[in-house]
């Protein structure tokens, strides 16, 4: 900011001395039409100094890397809330594509990670974040971000408020404000409370205005940090740029593996199957060339009977696949499959729920009796509920997913007995939630509840099975599943 200071004369003219009408210097005659004399310095004591005239000369805003957030409508509580990311202020020599990593206890939609490219325009294509609050506690609940592009990274945490259903747009923008604002405006009974200023700061500002009063603003710079419209809200989130920490990769990376009990802890079965896919097809057990993921077996009273009635399983009976938020199963067989005792239909996705019952055939019933004993953040959990129940689980993970905390897991007890298990940086881990660590699972350590778990890369970890070259899953150990 300059400011200039001017010295001004009274007019001068000797014919009129009681003109008062100040002139500025140079200027041949003043107001009224009366002529100055020529290079006449004023007196001292008719120096004077006019209103200041005040010129800015607005300094750039400083660059700053930093996420416009928009879109937030907590009218949507209860329901499926949709985020917009705009990414801004980002430095030169990027390259064209940036990775979004999010993390949080929300249920999100939105599979990790997520990519800003680069426009021709130069500025950056913006992604969504989407999540759905039913069954979600009100409160304030954090999605932790993390920006990656070349060598550098930067973290960001967006807080969201979720109202309570009950609440009004009023209150939604009160309990916004009331954690972002740093300008409070009001008037009340019939007052007037005016600001007109120049600022080159962020300002999140509330304005009221009560009782027939008057509340105005008029602010002659770059808008505030929080934008709140009728319907959504939006505000820049800046992102913080740290040094870049590359995690190590995991010492024994797998996408199919087993835990394996020699000593049966009471209430888990023998064999905790994992495996990481973006689907997975269960279907009959095959040692030579098998097409599914989960391979099935029909269980007796003596144990795996893999040449009765486990050929009435189709090669690939079933498909089970993430879609958005929640789970669902396909038949894809030929025999059919019974969900919760009923036909869904072939072909007709249908969502798991919780405690839901899956029996593997439809034309003769008491195969596989499998049932939804776990829909967690990061995957599924399956239980046998037939004569092999004790000799296996399954468990089906996303690739790359850490886990929500334990109070957000949805099971039935027979998982909740299962360690917190997850599929991370190409390999298995399980999280010790009383210690908050994690643990690589390798060949050569013990995990589980009461530490007798041998872990074991693959999903059958006893001969090698044959898939043909066309298949594109890496092979994998397999066995015939034994009841003890």
């Amino acid at each position: 900011m300059r400011t200039r200071k001017f010295l001004m004369n009274k007019c001068r003219d000797p014919e009129h001395p009681h003109c008062t009408v100040w002139v500025m210097p140079g200027d041949p005659v003043c107001a009224h039409g009366h002529p100055q004399p020529e290079n006449l310095q004023p007196g001292r004591a008719e120096l004077a100094i006019a209103p200041v005239a005040v010129q800015v000369e607005r300094a750039p805003l400083p660059v700053r890397p930093h996420l416009h957030v928009s879109g937030f409508d907590p009218r949507a509580c209860g329901g499926r809330y949709s985020i917009r990311l705009d990414l801004r202020g980002m430095p030169p020599g990027l390259p064209p594509q940036l990775m979004l990593r999010a993390q949080s206890a929300l249920p999100l939609h939105t599979r990790a990670p997520l990519h800003f490219s680069r426009t021709r325009s130069g500025g950056w294509r913006a992604v969504f974040i989407e999540f759905s609050s039913r069954a979600v506690e009100h409160g304030q609940h954090r999605i932790d971000l993390e920006l990656q592009g070349g060598e550098r990274n930067w973290v960001a945490t967006l807080v969201l408020n979720l109202p309570r259903r009950d609440a009004t747009l009023a209150d939604i923008h009160a309990a916004f404000l009331a954690s972002h604002k740093n300008v409070h405006i009001s008037a009340d009974d019939a007052s007037i409370a005016r600001v007109s200023a120049r600022t080159f700061g962020r300002l999140d500002i509330e304005v009221n205005a009560r009782d027939a009063s008057i509340a105005q603003l008029d602010l002659q710079a770059e808008p505030g940090k929080a934008d709140v419209g009728i319907v959504t809200i939006a505000w820049d989130e800046d992102l913080v740029e740290v040094d870049a920490v590359r995690a190590p990769p995991h010492p024994c990376p797998a996408s199919a593996a087993c835990l394996t009990s020699a000593d049966p802890v009471a209430g888990l079965p023998q064999h905790i199957r994992l495996l990481a896919l973006d689907e997975f097809v269960l279907g009959r057990f095959e040692t030579d060339d098998p097409e599914a993921d989960v391979l099935l077996s029909h269980f007796t009273a003596d144990g795996a009977d893999p040449a009765g009635l486990t050929r009435r399983l189709s090669a690939r009976h079933a498909v089970i696949r993430r879609v958005r938020d929640r789970y669902e199963i396909e038949d894809v067989s030929r025999y059919g499959l019974l969900l919760d005792g009923s036909w869904p239909g072939k072909h007709v996705p249908v969502p798991l729920r919780l405690g839901m019952i899956i029996e593997l055939t439809a034309s003769i019933r008491g195969v596989v009796r499998l049932v939804v004993s776990g829909l967690l953040h990061n995957g599924v959990v399956l239980h046998r509920e037939d004569d092999g129940a004790d000799a296996e689980c399954f468990c089906l993970l996303e690739p790359d997913r850490r886990p929500a905390p334990l109070a957000a897991q949805r099971t039935l007890p027979q998982a909740a007995r299962l360690p917190l298990l997850f599929h991370d940086r190409g390999g298995f881990w399980c999280h010790d939630a009383e210690q908050d660590q994690d643990e690589a699972l390798t060949q050569a350590d013990l995990s589980g509840p009461a530490g007798q778990m041998r872990f074991a890369v693959g999903a059958y970890p006893v001969q090698w099975t044959v898939r043909a070259s066309r298949d594109r899953r890496e092979p994998r150990f397999a066995e015939p599943p034994a009841g003890a």
